[in-house]
């Protein structure tokens, strides 16, 4: 009994990696020998290794069993041996699928793809962007740094990933993958009073994101329009000014009423129709080819990057590195890229 006890210490204390081998040349061990005792009653490798199985997890068919006195007794040698063995790398199995949901919801697992976006710091935003990102795009994934010391959201979003990291250190971007990402967003820390600490804490990421991925697309919250400035030696792509933005929406919606609900549309594909970026067609060389195409499918051209007069220069050719964006639902976005 003590020898068991021990040898089953030893195998608990095994490597994981070193416990599967050593089971995998177990099996194959007993396959050969009850095969070798009696080749009449198994007939091949393959019943042998059948019955070997439902030996080691119990569950015993009968279909195939030994006759011989030597064969029963290698039989019980495998019981007390097998089943242990293989209840041990049973449990192996299982601590390992809890230690990976337990780092995951930690945030302490590495994200190893590609394309993804990262956002940077948890709040009430960060959710709505999240579902809305998960909502407009059924393949991106999204990687949320935060200091958090659990994912604050349900970890079952196979496409959302935590990273626990101090923002500020660059261990924390790169457990995210950030040279492979699509884009980042960096919004304003909210825990911080102060318009000007925010925005200040805003630039300092700013500074280590743009440093370690300057290709990567950065969209960057601010609060004070002209800490804009402070910002002209980072390579941020874009800027929001969270504060006037919801200001200047609250004046329209004051002055012309029912603006806020085109607003709506355009920023969330949950209401109506929505705004979406395609590229140049070979077809179309001028604007008003693109404009007319475009109407045919149930779409309205409206810009081309950030310059929206497109209905004063319909004569003139698309350049190639055109960015177009149209109004649309989601069925005639579709079927546009088709």
């Amino acid at each position: 009994m003590h020898f068991f006890i021990k040898f089953g210490l030893n195998l608990i204390r095994m490597k994981n990696i070193t416990l599967l081998f050593f089971t995998l040349c177990f099996v194959l061990f007993c396959t050969f020998i009850i095969y070798y005792l009696e080749p009449d009653t198994f007939g091949n490798f393959l019943n042998s290794f059948y019955f070997v199985m439902t030996t080691f997890t119990t569950v015993g068919y009968g279909d195939y069993s030994p006759v011989t006195e030597i064969g029963k007794l290698f039989t019980v040698f495998m019981y007390l041996m097998g089943i242990g063995l293989l209840s041990i790398v049973i449990g192996k199995v299982i601590d390992a699928f809890t230690i990976y949901k337990r780092k995951r919801e930690e945030g302490k697992l590495q994200y190893k793809k590609e394309n993804h976006i990262i956002i940077i710091g948890w709040s009430k935003k960060t959710e709505v962007a999240i579902n809305e990102i998960l909502a407009s795009n059924k393949t991106m994934e999204v990687v949320l740094i935060d200091s958090l010391p659990q994912s604050p959201f349900d970890i079952s979003k196979e496409r959302v990933h935590y990273i626990q990291g101090d923002p500020a250190e660059e261990s924390s971007y790169q457990k995210a993958n950030i040279s492979k990402a699509k884009s980042v967003i960096i919004f304003s820390d909210e825990s911080i009073e102060q318009p000007s600490l925010r925005d200040a804490k805003t630039l300092t990421i700013a500074i280590i994101v743009e440093r370690l991925a300057p290709t990567v697309h950065t969209t960057v919250e601010i609060l004070i329009e002209e800490h804009i400035s402070n910002f002209s030696h980072v390579k941020v792509d874009e800027f929001i000014l969270s504060q006037e933005t919801i200001s200047n929406l609250a004046v329209r919606s004051a002055l012309y009423k029912g603006v806020s609900k085109i607003y709506s549309q355009l920023l969330s594909r949950s209401h109506g129709e929505n705004l979406y970026q395609i590229p140049k067609k070979e077809t179309w060389n001028t604007y008003k080819e693109a404009f007319n195409d475009l109407l045919n499918q149930g779409a309205t051209l409206i810009a081309d990057g950030n310059k929206l007069d497109i209905n004063r220069r319909l004569n003139e050719m698309i350049p190639s590195n055109a960015e177009l964006y149209i109004i649309c639902d989601q069925t005639t976005y579709d079927n546009i890229l088709k």
